[in-house]
């Protein structure tokens, strides 16, 4: 539930700082960065074996997560259009995934099946530690994301109007995406990374609660991110069965079915 909070609430303030229905927490990178610093990881030299553990795992994706947050930080600096950091976003995206693809091809097949069980996505994994360690990340995040209310209501009527209403655009815009990393960088690095909960869910919620203001948004998508999750997870338990589905393929079920009915 901590980990669907965060992603829906991830989510919500891409969307909102962003003005694009279909941006998620992801569209700054910062899973593909976690996704090749756990490949490099675990897929040169047979590391993965020595390096396997749920903690380590975690330390890894945080670092990978932590840089390619500080290169989109130092290219927020330097762009003052919106559209332009997505794209730039996307574009991380890309090329770390490429790279992950070339280290597929020439690693070996036990490798491989490491990283890939990871990319699957896992709620099941955690000790009372590193959930304890999530849900200070998460408080941390929503932390954040409560100052933000007022930047987060203003920017949806666009930029000229956040600056007519006296917002500093860069320091706003800067929280914000400090806030949405703290809670995408965690939640990937302990559960690896989760599609389609933090895009789905905040319009979800816009459905049931007809509010545009984020002071009942955030802890509405909050609480429906931890409730989606939970009913993902226990679709993937399969009722009566002892085999066990991985959670993002049961995400990208509930998820992309609702998306294109939205569309």
């Amino acid at each position: 539930m901590l980990a669907g909070g965060a992603l829906a609430l991830g989510g919500l303030q891409m969307q909102t700082l962003f003005r694009n229905p279909l941006a998620g927490p992801d569209v700054l990178g910062l899973s593909s960065g976690a996704s090749l610093a756990v490949a490099i990881l675990l897929m040169t030299g047979g590391l993965g074996s020595l390096f396997s553990s749920s903690l380590s795992i975690a330390l890894v994706a945080s670092i990978g997560s932590a840089m390619i947050f500080l290169a989109v930080l130092a290219i927020s600096h330097r762009i003052r259009d919106n559209i332009s950091l997505l794209i730039i976003g996307l574009m991380i995206g890309a090329v770390t995934s490429s790279i992950v693809g070339v280290l597929q091809y020439i690693s070996k097949a036990d490798d491989i099946q490491y990283y890939l069980v990871w990319t699957f996505g896992s709620v099941a994994s955690l000790n009372w530690t590193e959930i304890l360690i999530l849900g200070f990340g998460v408080v941390v995040g929503l932390a954040i994301s409560i100052i933000c209310i007022k930047p987060l209501n203003v920017w949806l009527l666009g930029e000229n109007y956040a600056m007519s209403m006296g917002i500093h655009l860069k320091r706003s815009r800067l929280l914000i995406l400090i806030g949405t990393s703290v809670l995408t960088g965690i939640v990937t690095a302990f559960c690896g990374p989760i599609a389609f909960v933090g895009l789905a869910v905040p319009h979800l919620a816009r459905l049931v609660i007809d509010t545009t203001n984020h002071k009942v948004l955030i802890p509405a998508v909050m609480l429906a991110g931890g409730i989606v999750m939970l009913f993902c997870d226990s679709l993937s338990r399969l009722p009566g069965s002892d085999f066990v589905l991985p959670i993002n393929a049961i995400t990208a079920l509930v998820g992309a079915p609702f998306v294109i009915a939205l569309m």
